[in-house]
C-alpha cells in the first residue's frame, strides 16, 4: 500500500491546485484522477476550450462586420471549421501539459483511475485496465468536481443532443441548434454557433435570462443578444428533447408550445455535484439534499453520527499519530461552482490543515460571463440588496461615455457600483460592457479590503482606459461624474 501524507482525489482546479500547494508545505502529495490529462472539465472540456472558440468566432464575425468601420476592408472572409477547432485543442493540450509539468515540479505522484473511499485514511485506484491499487494517506482531500444537469424527458444522444462537452466540437455549424437553459453556459455557446451560422433559439424556464446576474444588467444584455441574432423564448418549460432517427432531425417539446425542429440541441441547465461512486459510506458520510459533501468552515467532511459503541478500532495506520482526516473542496461541497473559488477552497483546505486557519468569503467571489459584451459581477446584486432592506446608493457609468471604448469601438453596457447608504462600503459591482472579465478584478480587489465608493473615486486611473468606467461609476453614487 502506497504511503503519502496527503491525497487528493480529482485532477481539476481545486484537485491539483491542492496537491501543488501541500508540495510547497512541505507534504509528500498525491493526486488521483481518472482521466488521462489533468486539468479537470474547467481545462479539458468547459471553461478553457469554450473562451478559445468565443475567442475565435468572435474574430470571425468582427472580420466579417466590424472591421470595415476601422479602414479595414475584408472580402471572401470564411471560416475554417476545423483550424478553429484544432486550435481550441492545442490550447487545452498545452495547458493540460503545463499542469503535468507542475506536478514533476513538486514532485507530486500521480495516479490514473477511478478513485474511491475504502475506509478511513484509505483509497482504491482502479485503472481503466481493472487493475487495482491500494493507497493510505494521514489527509484525503475530495475534488470530484461536478457534471452536467439534466432535465426529465431529455434523452442525450451523441452530439445531436447533448451537453456542453458535445457543443465544443459540433463538426460543422448547425442550422438551427436549440439551447435549453439561458444561464451563462448556454448563452456563450449559443454566442458561439451564432457567430459561426447558426440559427440559435434558448430556451429559459424563467421569465429572464442569467438568473442569479443583476436584473438591471441582464435585461439589458437580453436586448444586446438579440440585436446579435440570438432568438429566446423566456417561460418555456422544455418537457423532452430527442433525436429522431428516421427523419434525421432533433425535436423539443415545451409545455403549451409547437414543438421545435432543429439539428442539435446543447441542455445547459446547470450542473450538479459529482459526488457519487466515491465511497462515501465506507467513512459514514451522507450527502445533503442537493447531492454536496457537508464540511465545516476548515472543510472538514462532516460524518453521520455514530451510534453509541460503534467506535471501529484504530486502523495500523493511525496507532501512532491522529485519526486519517478527510476534507472537501470546490463544485462537490456548497458555494459557487467556479473554478476560482475551487482554487480558493484548496489553498485554504491546505493551509488550515498546516497552520491551523483558513478562510474563504464566498460572498466576494467574481463571476464572469463571456459572451459580447462580457459581464463580470462580485458582491451584492441590487435585487439582493431590495430583499434584504439594505439601504444602499447607485451609481453608474455608461461605457458609450468613454474615450477607451470609442477607440475600440465597443461601446455597449455600462458599468454599476452598490454603495451602503451610511458607510459609503462597497456593496456589490456589477459590469457589462467589454473585457469585464478583467475589470471585475479591481472592484474584487477593493471590496475585500472594505473599500468605499469613495475609495475607489480617488484612486488615480490611467487614461484613457476602459478601468475609467469604473471610477467614473463609483463618483456616480455621490452623483459627481466628471464625464457625463
Amino acid at each position: 500500500m502506497a504511503q503519502h501524507d496527503l491525497i487528493v482525489i480529482g485532477g481539476g482546479p481545486g484537485g491539483y491546485i491542492a496537491a501543488i500547494r501541500a508540495a510547497q508545505l512541505g507534504f509528500n502529495a498525491a493526486c488521483v484522477e481518472r482521466e488521462s490529462r489533468l486539468g479537470g472539465t474547467c481545462l479539458r472540456v468547459g471553461c478553457i476550450p469554450s473562451k478559445a472558440l468565443l475567442e475565435s468566432s468572435e474574430k470571425f464575425a468582427e472580420a466579417k462586420h466590424k472591421l470595415a468601420e476601422h479602414g479595414v476592408k475584408t472580402t471572401g472572409v470564411e471560416l475554417d471549421l476545423s483550424a478553429m477547432l484544432r486550435r481550441k485543442e492545442q490550447i487545452v493540450d498545452t495547458l493540460c501539459k503545463g499542469v503535468e509539468g507542475l506536478f514533476r515540479k513538486h514532485k507530486i505522484a500521480r495516479y490514473t483511475g477511478w478513485g474511491r473511499l475504502a475506509g478511513p485514511g484509505q483509497i482504491t485506484v482502479t485503472a481503466t485496465d481493472g487493475g487495482v491499487q491500494q493507497l493510505a494517506a494521514q489527509h484525503i482531500v475530495l475534488a470530484s468536481g461536478s457534471k452536467p444537469a439534466l432535465l426529465p424527458g431529455i434523452e442525450l444522444h451523441s452530439d445531436r443532443v447533448g451537453t456542453s462537452t458535445e457543443a465544443l466540437s459540433y463538426p460543422e455549424a448547425p442550422q438551427h441548434l436549440v439551447v435549453v437553459g439561458g444561464g451563462y453556459i448556454g448563452l456563450e455557446l449559443g454566442s458561439v454557433w451564432n457567430r459561426l451560422g447558426a440559427k440559435v433559439t434558448v430556451l429559459e424556464f424563467l421569465e429572464r435570462i442569467l438568473p442569479g446576474t443583476d436584473t438591471e444588467l441582464a435585461d439589458e444584455a437580453l436586448k444586446l443578444f438579440q440585436k446579435q441574432g440570438l432568438e429566446f423564448r423566456l417561460g418555456s418549460r422544455v418537457t423532452s428533447a430527442r433525436f429522431d432517427l428516421a427523419h434525421n432531425k432533433c425535436l423539443v417539446e415545451c409545455a403549451g408550445a409547437v414543438a421545435i425542429d432543429c439539428d442539435r440541441v446543447l441542455v445547459a441547465v446547470g450542473r450538479t455535484p459529482a459526488t457519487q461512486d466515491l465511497g462515501l459510506e465506507t467513512v459514514g458520510i451522507a450527502l445533503d439534499a442537493k447531492g454536496r459533501i457537508p464540511v465545516d468552515d476548515h472543510f472538514r467532511v462532516i460524518k453521520e453520527p455514530q451510534p453509541s459503541g460503534s467506535a471501529a478500532a484504530p486502523s495500523p495506520l493511525t496507532t501512532h499519530s491522529p485519526p486519517p482526516a478527510l476534507y472537501a473542496i470546490g463544485d462537490c461541497i456548497a458555494g459557487p461552482m467556479l473554478a476560482h473559488k475551487a482554487e480558493e477552497d484548496a489553498v485554504a483546505c491546505v493551509e488550515g490543515i498546516v497552520i491551523g486557519y483558513c478562510h474563504v468569503d464566498y460572498n466576494l467571489v467574481p463571476s464572469v460571463i463571456y459572451t459580447h459584451p462580457e459581464i463580470g459581477a462580485v458582491g451584492k446584486t441590487e435585487d439582493q440588496l431590495q430583499a434584504e432592506g439594505t439601504p444602499y446608493r447607485k451609481g453608474t457609468f455608461p461605457f458609450r461615455a468613454n474615450a477607451r471604448a470609442r477607440t475600440l469601438a465597443d461601446v455597449e453596457g455600462k458599468v454599476k457600483i452598490l454603495a451602503h447608504q451610511t458607510t459609503d462600503r462597497v456593496l456589490g459591482v456589477h459590469i457589462l460592457g467589454p473585457r469585464a472579465g478583467d475589470l471585475i478584478a479591481e472592484a474584487a480587489a477593493a471590496m475585500t479590503f472594505g473599500a468605499s465608493s469613495e475609495d475607489i473615486a480617488r484612486t488615480c486611473h490611467a487614461h484613457p482606459t476602459l478601468s475609467e468606467a469604473v471610477k467614473e461609476a463609483a463618483l456616480a453614487v455621490d452623483g459627481r461624474t466628471l464625464n457625463l
